[in-house]
């Protein structure tokens, strides 16, 4: 019985570990080429795991103290272009590469670093 106990919890276990029933975290979006891909452009120096980061946009550091108001990161996210018009970050929000749940961790993930 404690053999199939450990075999089921095995199973479940690696269920939830596979893509398709693990919750994305902010920083799981941030680094997923296929989503926001944040180090295509940003290096996050607090990060040791953010491997071969860019150079072309700002570092992704002490986001809380240059972004104090949550609304004015998330609306940067969402589309960098209503604020600066020449600004060649990608319209995440706007052109639906994330959600606005993803957008929301990330914004998260951020404020962390």
């Amino acid at each position: 019985m404690r053999k199939r106990a450990s075999i089921i919890t095995g199973v479940i276990a690696t269920l939830l570990a596979s893509s398709a029933y693990a919750v994305e975290t902010g920083k799981d979006i941030a680094f997923n080429r296929s989503k926001g891909n944040c180090l295509a452009c940003h290096s996050m120096p607090t990060l040791p795991d953010a491997e071969q980061p860019g150079e072309s946009g700002p570092p992704l550091i002490a986001m809380l103290a240059r972004f104090p108001d949550r609304a004015v990161l998330r609306a940067k996210i969402w589309d960098a272009t209503a604020t600066n018009s020449g600004s060649f970050m990608p319209p995440m929000g706007k052109h639906q590469v994330l959600t606005e749940a993803e957008i929301d961790k990330v914004v998260d993930f951020l404020y962390g670093l």
